[in-house]
């Protein structure tokens, strides 16, 4: 197991919980999703979102446009819908 803190932290969207920043990554290994462990704007929350869960926020200077969650939705693996419940 690994935990690595990420300087600067890094905005994400979590997908059916909102925009923040990935402050830390948790690694269990081979047989587990990437945790990423993202401070919520709105809510101030702290969750561990597995990585399928995770999309990179839109960046106009680099050329990546904000994907439409429900297009995100569509293009994760099935097991997202199972831990959607």
């Amino acid at each position: 197991m690994s935990f690595t803190q990420l300087e600067p932290p890094l905005p994400l969207t979590v997908l059916d919980k909102g925009d923040g920043y990935a402050v830390a990554v948790i690694d269990y290994g081979q047989e587990f999703d990437l945790l990423w462990v993202v401070a919520l704007n709105d809510s101030g929350e702290i969750w561990c979102a597995p990585n399928p869960k995770v999309r990179m926020q839109g960046n106009w200077s680099m050329g990546r446009k904000r994907p439409a969650l429900d297009e995100a939705t569509k293009r994760a693996p099935a097991r997202i819908a199972a831990m959607a419940g």
